[in-house]
This record gives structure tokens, C-alpha cells and sequence, in this order.
């Protein structure tokens, strides 16, 4: 299996490869995490105690953190020192980030929370390495501290990677996400635009009908699968304290894998689209779109299964390796604009109002493609109104 994401740098991807673990190989990278997440709760703890306080809590004093644990602790010293700076790095960044939230007084549900303990039993394996802590040599990946795994490579790196990040999903298979240079691949011009409105009803109306994509609803059709494991794991949920039954972790393991295939299923269909939306057109005009609103309302299970964010995420990644232009708009009021004058309606349209109609210049159209033009107006890719 082979993936490719944009990462936090705008100038790198990822490429995320399957791994086959050896029983030797395995043992040793859960070593390695339990000594990861031994130190990520204590810095946790340490944070608790420092509470809001800049400096007990630091990059430099996690760094001096680090280096006496190690010199005093025999265990933590058996394993490699990168993915330990690394950790310590990630938790000082997601620490900063909260932080900055709080004084910025951002409300609850926009704030990044702070730092949490990584439980044994919930928290999955997940080790970062840099340049230093891994080699790739006749095909197979040496981490630091002497851990060897084989990569499936499904296709090769386009260049020779920064760093890596391997790690057990909920199923129980290991990935290997290799961070690289971002290639771009620049497609032929077209001379066409695209304008991209997110729904409901249908994921994406666009302002052409030959790319507009409906709802595949993934989810819904694992519905009845999934909630029969779950019901399995109601009727063998362990007491509180106590460790899972046998029957209750495979009914886990089953739910888990049904998860990560309707994840996948609406990670391919995305990527699908965005493909042919971009071999297809030169500048894209995207609703800047944020769906986190949607969880409080009765449309939050299909808004759910409609992955708009994921779907969002592909476009512009898409986009950007095939040198195309995407802008992204500001949704406000592009349900109550007209395409055609520019007028806007007093009153905002019912979700049952399908049919958008202008009330200045009789323009009628379907309310998500009128939508979708507004947005090739806003960004500026067609001619209209200002």
C-alpha cells in the first residue's frame, strides 16, 4: 500500500509504505515506545506542575529533561536517543500550541487541547526518526538501535527522504510515512476554470455536470456490519480496571478494520475526483469550507460520511503536485448571491429551498451550481460582477 499527503510543510509530502515486522523486529519497536511514552507522560506530569509557565516548560528545559533522565535511568538509555528528542520536540510544539490558544482566548471547541497521558492499552505505537536515525539499503528500512523491517514498496521515492515516522494503526499493521521534497509533475495547459461548491446532498457541485461528485455514502453501506461488531463489544465490555476479553477484542479489531476500510474507500474516491478535476482544468475556485459546525446539527452522520475535508485536503495536494492553481474562497453568503448580477437576498434560503431565484434580475438556477459559480466570480477566474 502506497499513499501521498501534503504535509505541514507546503514543500514536502508524504509517502506511506506497509511493513512487514519480524516477531524480533516487532519486540523491539514496542520497546522503543514504551520508553517514548514513558518520557511523553512525564512531561505531562511536569507540565501539570508548571502549569502555565513558559519557561519551566520549554524546548531547552525538555532537552535537559531528556538528558538527565537518560543518564540516570539504565532502561530509557537501551534505546535510541532520536525518536526520544523527537517525542519530547512534539509534545513541546502541541504545549506551545495550546498555550497560545489560551492567551489568544479562542472558544473551547477552536482551542488545540493540552497534552494528555498515552495510555498503555489505548495509545498506538508512533516513532519519528531524522536523517540520522535511519538508512534504506536493498530495499529494506535500519532504524537506529539496530531495528531492520522490510518496506512493500509499491513505487519508488522521488527523492531520497528528510525523515520518517513508523507506526502501528488500530488493526495492528505497521506503516513507515516517509517525509520528501514535494515533486511536481505539470500537466498540459486546458484553458478551462472550475468553480467547486461543498454539499450534503451531493459532496461537490461544480459549474460543470461532468464533475460534479455525488454522495458515495461508504458509511452508510458498513452501517449495519458495524454496528453488529459494536453491539458484540457492548455485550462483552469489560469492567472497569479490567483487561478485555478475548471475544471482545476481536470484536474491537473487527470495528477497527471495518473503520479503515470505509476510511479508505472515501480517501480513493476523493483522490479519484481530484484527479480528473485537475487533469481537466487549469484554476480551481474551492469554498473554503470548514464542516466542524456540522457535527451539532441532524445532518451530522452524513455530513460525516461525506469526508468534505478529506476531499478538500486531495484537491489542493492534487493541485499542487500537478502545478495548478487553486483559491480558495470565503463561503460567506455564496448561497444567497446571485452568479449572474451580484445582488443579494435579504433573507438567508431554507436548506429545503433547492432553487436559488433572484429577485433583482429573474436569474433561476439550481441553488448549489449558482453557488458554485459565485465562487469562480469571488476568486476572480471569470468576468461578473464586484
Amino acid at each position: 500500500m502506497m499513499t501521498a499527503a501534503i504535509s505541514e510543510d507546503a514543500g514536502h509530502a508524504r509517502y506511506t509504505f506497509r511493513l512487514r515486522v519480524s516477531s524480533t523486529a516487532n519486540t523491539a519497536l514496542e520497546a522503543e515506545w514504551a520508553r517514548c511514552r514513558w518520557l511523553w507522560n512525564e512531561c505531562v506530569a511536569r507540565s501539570k506542575k508548571a502549569h502555565v509557565d513558559r519557561e519551566k516548560c520549554g524546548p531547552a528545559r525538555l532537552d535537559k529533561m531528556l538528558t538527565e533522565a537518560r543518564t540516570r535511568t539504565g532502561w530509557l538509555r537501551e534505546g535510541s536517543s532520536v525518536p526520544q528528542q523527537q517525542l519530547v520536540r512534539d509534545f513541546g510544539k502541541s504545549r506551545a500550541k495550546a498555550l497560545k490558544d489560551i492567551k489568544a482566548r479562542l472558544p473551547m471547541r477552536q482551542r488545540a487541547g493540552m497534552p494528555r497521558y498515552k495510555k498503555k492499552r489505548e495509545a498506538d505505537p508512533s516513532l519519528n526518526y531524522t536523517r540520522r536515525g535511519f538508512r534504506l539499503k536493498d530495499g529494506r528500512l535500519h532504524l537506529a538501535g539496530g531495528i531492520d523491517v522490510t518496506v512493500v514498496w509499491s513505487r519508488e521515492l522521488p527523492k531520497s527522504p528528510s525523515s520518517v515516522r513508523v507506526y502501528r494503526d488500530s488493526i495492528g499493521h505497521w506503516y513507515a510515512s516517509f517525509v520528501v521534497p514535494a515533486p511536481v509533475e505539470n500537466l498540459p495547459a486546458t484553458g478551462r476554470v472550475l468553480g467547486v461548491d461543498w454539499g450534503v446532498k451531493e459532496t461537490a457541485t461544480t459549474t460543470s455536470d461532468a464533475h460534479d461528485l455525488p454522495h458515495a455514502q461508504h458509511g452508510r453501506a458498513a452501517a449495519q456490519k458495524l454496528a453488529r461488531y459494536q453491539r458484540m463489544m457492548a455485550r462483552r465490555k469489560p469492567a472497569r480496571g479490567q483487561a478485555g476479553s478475548k471475544g471482545y477484542r476481536e470484536a474491537k479489531r473487527q470495528a477497527a478494520k471495518l473503520h479503515k476500510k470505509v476510511s479508505r474507500q472515501r480517501q480513493d474516491t476523493g483522490r479519484k475526483w481530484a484527479k480528473n478535476v485537475v487533469r481537466d482544468h487549469d484554476a480551481i475556485a474551492v469554498e473554503d469550507f470548514r464542516p466542524k459546525f456540522l457535527a451539532t446539527t441532524t445532518m451530522a452522520r452524513k455530513a460525516a460520511d461525506a469526508a468534505i475535508a478529506a476531499t478538500k485536503a486531495a484537491l489542493i495536494e492534487m493541485a499542487r503536485k500537478h502545478g495548478r492553481t487553486v483559491r480558495l474562497v470565503n463561503p460567506a453568503h455564496t448561497t444567497m448571491d446571485c452568479a449572474q448580477c451580484g445582488a443579494r437576498a435579504k433573507h438567508a434560503l431554507p436548506l429545503s429551498e433547492r432553487t436559488y431565484t433572484c429577485t433583482a434580475c429573474g436569474a433561476v438556477s439550481p441553488r448549489d451550481k449558482n453557488s458554485a459559480r459565485v465562487m469562480l466570480v469571488r476568486a476572480g477566474l471569470v468576468p461578473g460582477w464586484r
